[in-house]
């Protein structure tokens, strides 16, 4: 999706779009799955457990922190991951919200 057709669809639409991007993918669920059993884990830590490069890691872990899913903070030169809970509240709320307002009685 072109960055300048954002805007025609509401921050709700497009909050929703941004994270069903870091669920389209198995390797980015996995990486939420990891991160969500540690206190916090660095990139290396990740690479061992996934079984991917750390380059592939890194450009996935781009995805999952745009979309607001991650935080961290730095340890000495490493970057330590752990879940933004909050955010995840955010989106099951959001998605809770969007989906009772489109169901109707089908069939």
């Amino acid at each position: 999706m072109g960055a300048s057709k954002l805007d025609k669809y509401s921050d709700d639409i497009n909050d929703i779009a941004i994270i069903a991007k870091v669920f389209a993918h198995p390797a980015r669920v996995k990486i939420l799955q990891f991160i969500s059993k540690q206190e916090h884990c660095i990139c290396n830590d990740i690479v061992d457990e996934i079984g991917l490069s750390q380059p592939t890691i890194s450009q996935h872990l781009q995805v999952i922190n745009k979309a607001g899913l991650l935080k961290g903070d730095f340890k000495g030169k490493k970057f330590c991951y752990c879940l933004n809970v909050s955010r995840f509240k955010e989106f099951q709320s959001l998605f809770n919200s969007f989906f009772n307002k489109t169901t109707s009685n089908c069939c």
